[in-house]
């Protein structure tokens, strides 16, 4: 998708067959578990199942464009990475045109290799950009928290926590 690209229900027009449109981002959803460079893209387009336009249709036209364009991009795993565990995070305040809710995200790699990884609209519609910023970061400390117990859990002794946050 374009960058700053900010699609909202009533762009464009509607599509006299939709269910083209749902089968299309049905099938880029199951994409998503190996391809996290796709998942704001996806997770943006499916908000607009219900009524989608032909700039909807045409901004998933481009995501397909992409894939096809980098067929050999995917999760790789080091067998030799460092047991450094490190995050970032970020958050978009009120990007979304129509709820005005913000976006948070957030990726945790161990050591070079990306293991966990989050992009969603935030529940609450947040006053300012610190609270959305807050509710960020407190979103990837619960993940933190949860994988640090799972390295314990597999006796994992020696690893280092970093949480950074992204700011442009």
């Amino acid at each position: 998708m374009q960058q700053n690209l900010n699609l909202t229900q009533t762009i464009g027009t509607p599509l006299p067959d939709p269910s083209v449109y749902r089968r299309l981002i049905g099938r880029l959803l199951y994409l998503i578990v190996s391809r996290p460079d796709i998942c704001y893209s996806v997770n943006n387009l499916s908000q607009f199942m219900a009524n989608p336009t032909d700039a909807h249709l045409h901004a998933a036209h481009k995501v397909l464009r992409y894939l096809k364009g980098a067929p050999g991009q995917g999760l790789l795993f080091s067998s030799s990475s460092s047991l450094h565990l490190e995050a970032y995070c970020d958050s978009d305040w009120a990007s979304c045109p129509d709820t005005r809710r913000s976006i948070s995200g957030y990726c945790i790699f161990l050591g070079s290799s990306l293991i966990s990884w989050k992009s969603k609209k935030q529940s609450v519609v947040s006053k300012s950009s610190a609270k959305a910023e807050y509710r960020s970061m407190a979103v990837t400390c619960t993940e933190l928290t949860w994988l640090k117990y799972i390295l314990s859990t597999l006796h994992v002794q020696h690893f280092q926590l970093v949480l950074l946050h992204y700011d442009n």
